[in-house]
Protein backbone atom coordinates (compact mmCIF):
# COMPACT_ATOMS: atom_id res chain seq x y z
CA UNK A 1 0.00 0.00 0.00
CA UNK A 2 1.28 3.46 -0.93
CA UNK A 3 0.12 6.93 0.07
CA UNK A 4 -1.56 8.88 -2.71
CA UNK A 5 -2.51 12.55 -2.45
CA UNK A 6 -5.89 13.66 -3.74
CA UNK A 7 -7.08 17.00 -5.18
CA UNK A 8 -4.59 19.72 -4.18
CA UNK A 9 -3.21 17.83 -1.15
CA UNK A 10 0.52 17.41 -0.59
CA UNK A 11 2.13 14.69 1.53
CA UNK A 12 5.46 15.73 3.04
CA UNK A 13 8.03 13.65 4.93
CA UNK A 14 9.75 15.81 7.56
CA UNK A 15 13.51 16.29 7.39
CA UNK A 16 15.11 15.93 10.81
CA UNK A 17 17.06 19.07 11.78
CA UNK A 18 20.65 18.69 12.86
CA UNK A 19 21.44 19.26 16.52
CA UNK A 20 22.86 22.66 17.32
CA UNK A 21 26.18 22.50 19.16
CA UNK A 22 28.26 25.16 20.83
CA UNK A 23 31.74 23.73 21.29
CA UNK A 24 31.11 20.26 22.73
CA UNK A 25 27.79 21.25 24.29
CA UNK A 26 24.57 20.24 22.54
CA UNK A 27 22.07 23.09 22.66
CA UNK A 28 18.60 21.65 23.34
CA UNK A 29 15.54 22.71 21.40
CA UNK A 30 13.63 24.66 24.03
CA UNK A 31 10.25 23.81 22.56
CA UNK A 32 10.05 26.94 20.48
CA UNK A 33 7.71 26.54 17.55
CA UNK A 34 9.75 26.39 14.39
CA UNK A 35 8.71 25.79 10.84
CA UNK A 36 9.18 22.21 9.66
CA UNK A 37 11.27 21.37 6.63
CA UNK A 38 10.32 18.39 4.53
CA UNK A 39 10.47 16.56 1.23
CA UNK A 40 7.37 16.12 -0.89
CA UNK A 41 6.54 12.42 -1.33
CA UNK A 42 3.14 12.72 -3.05
CA UNK A 43 1.18 15.47 -4.78
CA UNK A 44 -2.44 15.49 -5.87
CA UNK A 45 -3.32 16.36 -9.47
CA UNK A 46 -5.06 19.64 -8.64
CA UNK A 47 -8.50 21.00 -7.95
CA UNK A 48 -11.43 22.18 -10.07
CA UNK A 49 -12.71 25.72 -9.56
CA UNK A 50 -16.33 26.82 -9.29
CA UNK A 51 -16.17 28.11 -12.86
CA UNK A 52 -15.23 24.67 -14.18
CA UNK A 53 -11.52 25.35 -14.73
CA UNK A 54 -8.84 23.03 -13.34
CA UNK A 55 -5.90 24.36 -11.32
CA UNK A 56 -2.95 21.94 -11.44
CA UNK A 57 -0.53 21.62 -8.54
CA UNK A 58 2.86 23.29 -8.85
CA UNK A 59 5.00 21.16 -6.53
CA UNK A 60 6.63 17.92 -7.65
CA UNK A 61 7.70 14.80 -5.76
CA UNK A 62 11.19 15.35 -4.33
CA UNK A 63 10.84 19.12 -3.80
CA UNK A 64 12.12 20.43 -0.47
CA UNK A 65 9.60 22.72 1.24
CA UNK A 66 8.99 24.79 4.37
CA UNK A 67 5.77 23.99 6.22
CA UNK A 68 3.83 26.34 8.51
CA UNK A 69 3.94 25.79 12.27
CA UNK A 70 0.21 25.03 12.26
CA UNK A 71 -2.25 23.81 9.66
CA UNK A 72 -0.80 20.55 8.36
CA UNK A 73 -2.07 17.25 9.76
CA UNK A 74 0.41 14.72 11.18
CA UNK A 75 -0.10 11.32 9.59
CA UNK A 76 1.65 8.28 11.06
CA UNK A 77 1.93 5.66 8.31
CA UNK A 78 3.96 2.47 8.10
CA UNK A 79 6.13 3.39 11.08
CA UNK A 80 7.01 6.87 9.79
CA UNK A 81 5.49 10.30 10.25
CA UNK A 82 4.21 12.49 7.41
CA UNK A 83 2.41 15.82 7.10
CA UNK A 84 -0.64 16.25 4.87
CA UNK A 85 -2.20 19.55 3.84
CA UNK A 86 -3.22 21.75 0.93
CA UNK A 87 -0.53 22.93 -1.45
CA UNK A 88 -1.45 26.61 -1.06
CA UNK A 89 -0.48 26.56 2.64
CA UNK A 90 3.16 25.60 2.00
CA UNK A 91 5.31 28.61 2.84
CA UNK A 92 8.28 28.12 0.51
CA UNK A 93 10.06 25.77 -1.85
CA UNK A 94 13.79 25.37 -1.27
CA UNK A 95 15.81 25.56 -4.48
CA UNK A 96 19.15 23.86 -4.04
CA UNK A 97 22.19 25.09 -5.90
CA UNK A 98 24.32 22.63 -7.81
CA UNK A 99 28.01 22.71 -6.97
CA UNK A 100 30.48 21.92 -9.77
CA UNK A 101 32.46 19.59 -7.49
CA UNK A 102 29.30 17.56 -6.73
CA UNK A 103 28.54 17.28 -10.43
CA UNK A 104 32.08 16.08 -11.16
CA UNK A 105 31.84 13.45 -8.42
CA UNK A 106 28.54 12.17 -9.87
CA UNK A 107 30.10 12.03 -13.33
CA UNK A 108 33.15 10.12 -12.10
CA UNK A 109 30.92 7.49 -10.53
CA UNK A 110 29.08 6.87 -13.80
CA UNK A 111 32.23 6.63 -15.96
CA UNK A 112 34.25 3.45 -16.41
CA UNK A 113 37.97 3.38 -15.66
CA UNK A 114 38.77 3.32 -19.41
CA UNK A 115 36.67 6.44 -19.99
CA UNK A 116 38.40 8.26 -17.12
CA UNK A 117 41.85 7.34 -18.54
CA UNK A 118 40.79 8.47 -22.00
CA UNK A 119 39.57 11.81 -20.66
CA UNK A 120 42.73 12.40 -18.61
CA UNK A 121 44.97 11.71 -21.68
CA UNK A 122 43.22 14.38 -23.75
Amino acid sequence: MKLEALFNAVIVKPIEPEETTFGNIIVPDLGKEKNEFGEVVAVGPGQPTQMGNFIETILKVGDKVVLPTMGFTKLPYDGEEYYVGPENQILAKINSTLEVSDLLEETKESLTQEEIKALSNE
